[in-house]
């Protein structure tokens, strides 16, 4: 059984004219704001208030990736949503982000945003300012997949940091009802059985 997608309500604030020092103002009061989420960049400040559905997917999503890292025995450290930054130019919030094939590291090898009000891809020059070889918008059901290039990010269609990920098997087990059977099914499908 698969889920049918309704927009949850996240709520997303967007103001521009504001500088870093006034960003970091503006952090310091969401600090102890649980499911806020705070982007800058070029002087515009996105505040985001996360839905619970938006966490649902983006933490399922970060643990079959932890299955499929374990099963296929690639490094990897989950970072979560910390905050990436290049003072006074960007600072992001990815929902889930990971360095792959080593444990440290100040840049993620991928970021992934679980988009449910902001699902433009201008995003994505937030994150090529930080180099993020890689970034995947999980919006309506269907991953869309971005690769770094010389030029800025290209619109993949498998991705090249996981060349063996497939990405319709977890899209369709992100989409079932039971995340007992999502990761069953998943796991299945990852190691061939």
């Amino acid at each position: 059984m698969t889920v049918t997608l309704d927009k949850p309500k996240d709520q997303r604030l967007i103001h521009s004219g504001i500088d870093w020092q006034q960003f970091k103002l503006i952090e310091q009061g969401f600090s102890d704001s649980p499911g806020i989420k705070l982007f800058y960049f070029k002087g515009e400040v996105e505040i985001l208030a996360v839905s619970q559905e938006h966490e649902s997917f983006s933490r399922t999503i970060a643990g079959l990736l932890m299955e499929y890292f374990v099963e296929k025995d690639i490094e990897f450290n989950p970072l979560g949503s910390f905050t990436q930054e290049k003072v006074k130019e960007v600072s992001v919030q990815a929902d889930e982000s990971f360095l792959i094939g080593k444990l440290t590291g100040k840049t993620p090898d991928l970021a992934i945003e679980v988009i449910f009000t902001s699902g433009n891809e201008s995003k994505l020059n937030r994150y090529q300012v930080l180099g993020v070889p890689e970034v995947w918008f999980w919006e309506d059901g269907l991953f869309g997949l971005y690769h770094l290039r010389s030029h800025g990010y290209e619109k993949i269609t498998k991705s090249e940091i996981l060349p063996d990920l497939d990405i319709n098997l977890l899209s369709r087990c992100l989409l079932m009802a039971s995340r007992i059977e999502a990761v069953k099914e998943f796991r299945r499908g990852i190691s061939g059985v």
